[in-house]
């Protein structure tokens, strides 16, 4: 099954790691073999990265688009054990994560990722 991406000027999106931008029309793709995409608006740049589930969100995204996911598994433990440890709270949504990737669900994982920056900042507002 075809996957439909409808684009607005100027939009971008990472298809296998490369990044593709739109011109200056509104666009349609039709993605028609399996690949690895995001969109540059689902990104969080490693210079925006200012909170640890913001930097874990950043190895999510490393390990969707990497064809050796090995390397950034073990940043995404180290990472989430650093959550872990500073806010216990957030322990299901790090476990949901963890769930996904051992599942190999890493757009799932990228999608559980932006769970915890909210659930971060909604500790962080509270306290």
């Amino acid at each position: 099954m075809a996957l439909r991406l409808d684009l607005k000027p100027y939009e971008g999106f990472l298809i296998n790691g490369a990044l593709i931008r739109n011109g200056s029309r509104r666009s349609d793709f039709l993605i028609e073999t399996h690949c690895k995409f995001l969109r540059e608006s689902e990104v969080i740049k490693e210079s925006e990265a200012d909170t640890p589930a913001k930097m874990l969100c950043v190895t999510l995204q490393m390990l969707y688009l990497a064809d050796d996911p090995a390397e950034a598994e073990d940043l995404f433990a180290r990472q989430a054990t650093e959550i872990m440890r500073a806010s216990p709270a957030l322990a299901p949504h790090l476990l949901a994560i963890h769930d996904a990737i051992a599942d190999r669900r890493y757009h799932g994982a990228i999608k559980l990722g932006r769970a915890l920056v909210t659930a971060e900042r909604s500790f962080a507002e509270a306290a």
